[in-house]
């Protein structure tokens, strides 16, 4: 790759929370968090080409969940793409095509995601040769998520969830993912979480020992015990049809059930990819869900899988 590259692809998967632990909300309105992040099998593709006409940074979206995309500066992947082109001295005229296939406003990072496949492009189409470790110092300045999404697997994430460890974890996880056609805004889940937590005496967070040693002895049914959102009850509260599509899944056999993120997406966490397959059927026939998606993880973070 020594020559001048016009245009890379890059490959970045969804996540969901195994755990997600919050602690009381600071005085900067922010709250401290353990998280247990998964990277999973559904994913986007950010496709970055040099701009030749030299206009600018330009978004296009395609795919199956381009609702409600943005288009314009406030799209995480344009950010990306300007802060890396900011602080290496690039002139900033790129086209950003995403192929969407993580649900938008899904509890499932997809926004986070693109971002990181954007600062991986932008190191590839420049041949700037970042280290990981400077990769994650950028995408800890666009969001929580980001730097968790360059790396993938399974980690756990501190401080904001942006303080990644990689997790050690065995064998492959099977998840049925109820998804639906309206997101949650991660704000207001939060605000819903403070309001619920009102006058309790709000601990700070911690991991989760008996889940990672599940992840550690690839014990699924005991990981599907332990799953764990703090968020879960607000999210709920905002979206109460979500009650309905967690007790279809528990009535059908799941190992685990948890609301991913802040929402609404729920992951069931299923034996095999047979009961997947059961499941999702049961699901699509409830009339509770939006659409169903079978997945497995942990998978890779951010990949290159094509440049010109």
């Amino acid at each position: 790759m020594t020559a001048a590259l016009n245009s890379v692809m890059v490959r970045v998967p969804g996540k969901i929370n195994l755990q997600l632990s919050v602690g009381p909300k600071e005085a900067d309105g922010f709250h401290g968090l353990v998280t247990v992040f998964q990277a999973i099998s559904i994913f986007d593709e950010v496709t970055l080409t040099r701009n030749i006409e030299g206009s600018g940074i330009a978004i296009s979206i395609s795919g199956d969940q381009t609702h409600g995309v943005p288009t314009d500066s406030s799209n995480l992947a344009y950010r990306a793409a300007a802060l890396m082109c900011e602080i290496h001295s690039i002139t900033p005229d790129l086209l950003i095509n995403i192929k969407k296939s993580i649900p938008v406003a899904g509890g499932m990072a997809g926004g986070s995601a693109d971002a990181a496949a954007t600062i991986l492009a932008v190191d590839a189409l420049f041949t700037l040769g970042l280290s990981r470790d400077e990769m994650q110092a950028v995408a800890s300045q666009l969001g929580s998520d980001v730097p968790f999404m360059l790396v993938g697997g399974t980690a756990v994430g501190r401080g904001r969830g942006d303080e990644v460890t990689s997790a050690l974890s065995r064998g492959t996880y099977h998840w049925v993912l109820a998804l639906s056609t309206v997101g949650l805004s991660t704000p207001a889940v939060y605000g819903e979480c403070d309001r619920l937590r009102a006058g309790m005496d709000v601990v700070a967070p911690h991991a989760n020992d008996q889940l990672l040693q599940a992840l550690l002895a690839q014990d699924a049914v005991s990981l599907g015990k332990n799953l764990v959102n703090d968020l879960q009850s607000a999210a709920c509260s905002l979206r109460p049809a979500l009650r309905l599509v967690l007790d279809v899944g528990g009535e059908y056999g799941a190992l685990g059930s948890i609301v991913s993120g802040s929402g609404p997406t729920v992951a069931f966490l299923v034996e095999d990819e047979d009961q997947a397959l059961d499941l999702a059927v049961a699901l699509t026939s409830s009339g509770v869900v939006g659409s169903v998606a079978r997945a497995y993880g942990p998978v890779h973070g951010a990949k290159v899988i094509e440049f010109s």
